[in-house]
């Protein structure tokens, strides 16, 4: 998303901005941010405040079932032009921060892309009681029982389970 900010930096510290957007990202795990932006112009350049919601593809981390699903997340960042409005000179630049460019132009599209992946979920699951797979067999327990035999590898803790069970906790 490319807005051109040229006249909001000419205008009064206080003065505001309000735009929608209905981006399709060129990422493989995001399909689509949809949301509210507001732009705040301050006395060193502009506040981006937004209000976004993501379509995100993935797998399930549990039964790797492909899924698909929103994620909402906010975020407030300060930009910073390049140029000068009233003199024209080159302004420096801080290096980690949102810059307009030499044509007053903000660019967008890469930070609302960083927002969203930082808000995907580590282990995505395609729903909360999902069962995953058979560690043996790789059948998806979601979808029918397996005929595998369900022994535990990991005997040590039997003994503590027993125990526990008989002092009652």
């Amino acid at each position: 998303m490319q807005i051109n900010v040229a006249q909001l930096l000419k205008e009064p510290v206080g003065s505001s901005r309000k735009y929608q957007t209905d981006e399709i990202p060129d990422n493989d795990n995001i399909n689509s941010i949809k949301g509210a932006l507001v732009l705040v112009r301050t006395n060193r350049g502009l506040i981006v405040k937004g209000e976004m919601t993501a379509s995100v593809v993935s797998l399930c981390s549990r039964c790797l079932k492909p899924i698909t699903y929103q994620i909402d997340y906010e975020f407030e960042e300060e930009a910073f032009p390049s140029i000068d409005m009233s003199t024209g000179l080159s302004l420096p630049v801080e290096p980690e921060s949102l810059v307009i460019d030499n044509t007053h132009t903000l660019d967008l599209s890469d930070m609302l892309v960083q927002y969203a992946l930082l808000t995907i979920p580590i282990k995505p699951l395609c729903r909360p009681d999902c069962a995953g797979l058979c560690p043996q067999c790789g059948t998806n327990l979601n979808d029918s029982i397996c005929q595998c035999s369900h022994k535990s590898a990991d005997t040590q803790w039997l003994k503590l389970a027993s125990l526990k069970k008989e002092r009652g906790f």
